[in-house]
């Protein structure tokens, strides 16, 4: 299935919660949380108590998509898990030389699983495919840099889409997520190599319809990429201010009626 995940990132963090309630409203599938420790990328954002605070105002129903660009990743598994998390999303580059954990990647997609959460597995655009390879059975979903992580903003790189394709053409059910530069004018090529989960920051956030936009992503991945004809997208959603201001209609209206 599709997913549209808007990345927190680009929303204004002063109003981070509000933030995230009003894309939930507007119809996005996950909230994708950018955890960045200062070493693995040259940035720093928030880490587990932002986390919590953040799952403790939006409820338990959202899901929490944290990507992990931190240099050790198993030394955060437990605390992202206790603060709500659903995806723990690490990158195989850290893991990889992560010395906290025996066997690598295959001990540490244990340890996130026996915390409670999905096991994602992201690549940096100079990190070739293959070497994700041997680990595909072990996630949930392979995450494609299109940007160099660290930073938001960034131009979708393009030439990352043969990844895309050589996981699409592998594993035919595999979650693909994409993530960097994707908005209405970059998601044709996303969609049609065989992402199905696309995060987007900026196209969401700065949108004066974000219902629009993201409905817009998911019916270009439905179309492109899933084969769905016209008649089968999904359609836009029907928000609970909207359901709020039909009620508020007809109560005026028979409030007219009977009076």
């Amino acid at each position: 299935e599709c997913a549209i995940g808007p990345s927190m990132l680009a929303s204004d963090l002063s109003n981070l919660s509000s933030n995230a309630k009003s894309v939930i409203a507007a119809g996005a599938d996950e909230l994708h949380l950018d955890v960045m420790d200062g070493h693995f990328v040259p940035n720093i954002t928030w880490g587990a108590p932002v986390i919590k605070c953040l799952r403790k105002s939006v409820g338990e129903d959202a899901y929490f998509d944290c990507h992990m660009m931190v240099s050790s990743p198993s030394q955060w598994v437990k605390d992202i898990a206790d603060a709500g998390g659903s995806r723990y999303c690490f990158h195989l580059e850290a893991a990889l030389t992560d010395s906290n954990i025996n066997s690598s990647v295959v001990e540490l997609c244990k340890l996130i699983r026996s915390c409670g959460m999905e096991v994602g597995v992201a690549l940096k655009p100079g990190t070739d495919v293959s070497a994700v390879r041997d680990f595909v059975s072990l996630v949930d979903m392979v995450l494609v840099m299109t940007v160099e992580p660290g930073f938001g903003g960034q131009k979708f790189m393009p030439n990352m889409m043969p990844k895309v394709v050589h996981l699409r053409d592998t594993f035919p059910n595999l979650n693909i997520q994409v993530d960097g530069g994707l908005s209405p004018s970059t998601i044709d090529v996303a969609a049609k190599a065989g992402a199905n989960s696309i995060v987007a920051g900026s196209a969401v956030f700065k949108a004066a319809d974000k219902e629009e936009v993201i409905l817009g992503l998911r019916n270009t991945v439905e179309r492109l990429g899933m084969g769905r004809k016209e008649s089968e997208l999904t359609k836009k959603v029907k928000t609970r201010g909207a359901e709020v201001g039909v009620l508020v209609a007809g109560l005026m209206f028979f409030a007219g009626k009977y009076m």
